[in-house]
């Protein structure tokens, strides 16, 4: 681990952005401890005054984690980190809420196309599973389970073996079910709307598993464009 000399007036800011950079690089990772702040000072010519300023900043970013007795360590970024403060955001701005369901047919429709390539046998069956336990759902309950419908579009996510669009799938939906929560219920409870994702979800699934990547993007804007259409009804 490379550490350079300080020559800055903000000592504490230069010292966070080596940090930040020697994690992006790799050089440090999740679970790595850093060193005392003792030898931190030292290697990087630097106070301790000033070095404990910057791990404070570290923290509070979510960057690292100081554990009493242990020392100091990279933490691993949760996705609620990122997932929090956009609701809270997007609760605040309902045309930002809007946008949102915009952003995720972009992105959603290209990761369907993507999955239809790259999916494995078993992405296949995980997704088959899940239109199972669809038709389940709607003979029994006469309605769509929304915790189904986000298993089925993480799931796509998962096929098509991005991990940061994995993670933006995540960060959109779980965004989406803080911020949109009683419009996507009555999304689910609105006469024949079940049976309609249902047909949807079947043909994304199809498209899917025959390898077709322009056959699954149609069909999963074909999908999002509905459930706009439906929950910018249920947002006026």
């Amino acid at each position: 681990m490379e550490l350079k000399p300080i020559h800055t007036r903000k000592i504490y800011e230069e010292i966070v952005r080596q940090i930040k950079e020697l994690i992006g690089d790799g050089n440090l990772k999740p679970g790595d401890r850093l060193p005392s702040e003792r030898e931190l000072a030292e290697r990087l010519g630097v106070s301790r005054a000033s070095v404990r300023e910057a791990l404070t900043a570290l923290a509070a970013m979510g960057v690292i984690s100081v554990r009493p007795g242990e020392g100091t360590f990279v933490q691993t970024v949760r996705n609620g980190a990122i997932v929090e403060p956009l609701a809270m955001a997007l609760l605040m701005d309902r045309q930002a809420a809007v946008d949102l369901l915009e952003a995720r047919q972009v992105l959603e429709s290209e990761t369907a196309a993507l999955a239809a390539r790259r999916s494995s046998g078993e992405d296949i069956e995980k997704l088959g599973e899940i239109i199972k336990d669809m038709e389940r759902q709607l003979e029994e309950r006469g309605r769509l389970e929304e915790e189904t419908d986000v298993r089925f579009h993480l799931a796509i996510a998962e096929a098509a073996h991005n991990s940061v669009l994995a993670r933006l799938m995540y960060t959109v939906s779980e965004t989406m079910r803080q911020v949109l929560r009683d419009s996507r219920r009555r999304l689910y409870e609105a006469p024949g709307n079940s049976e309609k994702l249902l047909e949807h979800h079947r043909l994304i699934y199809q498209a899917i598993a025959s390898r077709d990547g322009r056959a699954a993007r149609r069909a999963m804007t074909r999908h999002l464009n509905f459930v706009i259409r439906e929950l910018k009804k249920r947002e006026r």
